[in-house]
């Protein structure tokens, strides 16, 4: 047998061997990360006494008006006064106008990040600005805005709008680099600058994946808007602390039970509105029964 053949055998051994090792690699790691195992023998059961003990059923009471101020919407539309509407409307308009502010500032920043367009001093710097904007948690900047500026939803929206610069700006400029290069191309043979290439070229052709990905932001900042408000930054977040903090877990589960629900809502809406900024070719756009259901359970 050659010498060739034997490292081709061997190089097909350790590709296809490569994902075990992996996994045993981190069987061992994790086990040296634990040290009582035996701290999960009763685990369940206290799972199960927790939730019959605390958090079953649900109180519903906070979908009720609060006691004060007092409630002047109509009879049948009363729950727009209660603390979990109230929550759940700030946490929605935080993450809107965080998304918005972030595309807005990080479309730029992605564009002087895209290797495909500038030279590596500007690329790599961009991508640092980038870097350090998302390295710190969207909970961080929030406790970091709450110091600066105060309790309430601006400082949610200040914290929301930094992190989604960098989350956002680094997907931008992956895209951007992703795109056909016979579109650059073109541009530089016919004398555009760097400034027309970006505006005239380069975003029109990334149009679908950018605002695909502004879809997507806006789902994951209110997820994460849900979150801001425990240290005070508005949102629903900040009754759930309240209830916490009196260890009123039966309402804190009617909360998370709420976004829970408004989460799949948003999910379904977003896979309607992004299979329109999405190529598809000559495939038709899904309906609403294809978001809400699986295929197999549609007929054709």
């Amino acid at each position: 047998m050659k010498f060739n053949e034997i490292l081709s055998i061997r190089g097909n051994f350790l590709i296809k061997a490569t994902p075990f090792l992996i996994f045993i690699s981190s069987i061992v790691v994790f086990n040296g990360m634990v040290d009582d195992w035996g701290r999960l023998s009763g685990s369940i059961d206290n799972l199960f006494v927790f939730i019959r003990e605390s958090l079953w059923p649900p109180d519903w009471s906070v979908i009720e008006p609060q006691a004060y101020p007092i409630c002047t919407a109509y009879p049948l539309i009363d729950f727009t006064c209660s603390t979990a509407w109230i929550g759940l409307l700030e946490t929605l308009k935080i993450a809107f106008v965080s998304t918005v502010f972030g595309m807005i500032l990080s479309l730029p920043i992605s564009l002087l990040a895209a290797r495909n367009l500038n030279p590596w001093w500007l690329s790599y710097s961009s991508r640092f600005i980038l870097a350090a904007f998302r390295s710190l948690p969207s909970i961080i900047w929030a406790i970091f805005f709450v110091i600066l500026v105060g309790f309430g939803p601006l400082s949610g929206v200040l914290a929301m709008t930094v992190y989604t610069i960098g989350y956002l700006g680094k997907l931008q400029y992956e895209a951007i680099e992703g795109m056909n290069k016979t579109p650059l191309y073109a541009a530089e043979a016919m004398g555009l600058s760097r400034f027309e290439t970006a505006f005239q070229v380069v975003i029109p052709e990334s149009a679908n994946d950018l605002i695909s990905q502004a879809i997507f932001m806006f789902e994951y900042n209110f997820r994460h808007g849900t979150v801001i408000g425990i240290v005070g930054a508005g949102g629903i977040g900040y009754y759930i602390n309240l209830y916490l903090k009196f260890l009123q877990y039966d309402k804190v589960i009617a909360y998370l039970i709420i976004i829970f629900i408004v989460v799949l809502l948003i999910d379904m809406i977003s896979i309607f509105a992004r299979s329109f900024f999405t190529e598809e070719g000559d495939m038709p756009k899904p309906s609403w029964f294809h978001v809400i259901l699986p295929a197999s359970m549609i007929k054709k």
